[in-house]
């Protein structure tokens, strides 16, 4: 007698235990019941009436990532693949929307990135799509914001990760990039020779003029003893003209010994006989007489009335 009601007893516990089940944190269970929606089990320890309700479907309630490549052409003609990845989740009050409006809700979000994507970038040039990236992640995200949470899902962001032209197209690019930096290098340098050219056109004019301020004092001072020495010489009864011969003999064989001195020198002294310093100051003084006689001529010759000399 006891056996017979053991059995039903442990029949009993057995289809009741059946009925229970554990739901996972961040997920949620369809429960039907006799093939029509029932409930949302979220986590926890459930039940569910055995043979009567069944678990239609579980649902994952953290954050999914979709990647889909995109190729498509740009404004300027150049076929280009684009990486988008789009960070989705389905909301916790829309739990029935999400399970049962869409089939399948990848497929969905790839169709609406193709076509945002393919609307997009045929409006911009190659380098504006590399620097408009996050324009064209914005109007991917607010055209699958309005699609989707009408189904129940949250686009939390949507990202374009990768942007990859054609081989040719890099390798253009590339060149073009060596281009402009080898033409930046060259403005610079020129740049900096332009600045030592007149660096140095700058250093060799001021030498230039302290040289030629040297050789200026150098003459003064040259005059200057010259006058003092013809002075100490006409104190001791040497006519100027005697004393000025002196000097030039004198500064002509002080010339002699410092060529004499230096054995590599390329100057060349035409004539070299002692006497050329004598005569080339006699025709000096002969031609400064001349010039002197025929001023003073001049100026005494009568003058015709409209002014000019006969």
């Amino acid at each position: 007698m006891e056996i017979t009601l053991l059995i039903p007893l442990v029949l009993a516990f057995i289809v009741l235990s059946s009925g229970l089940f554990t739901v996972k944190q961040q997920t949620a269970f369809i429960v039907q019941r006799l093939g029509k929606f029932h409930s949302v089990r979220h986590a926890g320890l459930q039940f569910k009436i055995p043979f009567v309700d069944l678990i239609a479907g579980k649902i994952s309630l953290k954050i999914q990532q979709l990647d889909v490549m995109v190729e498509t052409k740009t404004k300027d003609n150049v076929f280009v693949g684009l990486k988008v990845s789009v960070q989705y989740r389905i909301l916790e009050n829309a739990i029935y929307d999400a399970f049962y409006k869409l089939h399948n809700p990848g497929e969905q979000i790839t169709a609406y990135i193709f076509d945002t994507v393919r609307a997009e970038v045929p409006k911009m040039k190659l380098d504006d799509v590399f620097e408009r990236k996050d324009d064209i992640a914005m109007a991917i995200r607010r055209e699958l914001s309005e699609a989707m949470n009408e189904y129940g899902y949250d686009i939390v962001k949507a990202l374009v990760t990768d942007i990859d032209p054609a081989a040719e197209v890099k390798q253009a690019m590339n060149h073009i990039n060596a281009a402009d930096r080898r033409k930046t290098a060259a403005e610079f340098e020129g740049e900096a020779e332009k600045i030592r050219i007149v660096a140095k056109a700058k250093a060799e004019a001021e030498s230039k003029r302290l040289q030629g301020q040297g050789i200026a004092d150098q003459r003064r001072e040259i005059a200057k003893g010259l006058e003092d020495s013809v002075e100490i010489l006409n104190k001791v009864g040497i006519n100027s003209q005697e004393a000025s011969a002196l000097i030039v003999i004198t500064q002509h064989y002080d010339t002699l010994q410092s060529v004499a001195e230096h054995s590599k020198s390329t100057l060349i002294l035409l004539p070299n006989a002692p006497t050329s310093a004598s005569d080339m100051l006699t025709q000096m003084v002969t031609s400064f007489t001349a010039v002197q006689e025929l001023g003073e001529t001049n100026k005494s010759a009568p003058t015709l009335a409209n002014g000019s000399k006969n």
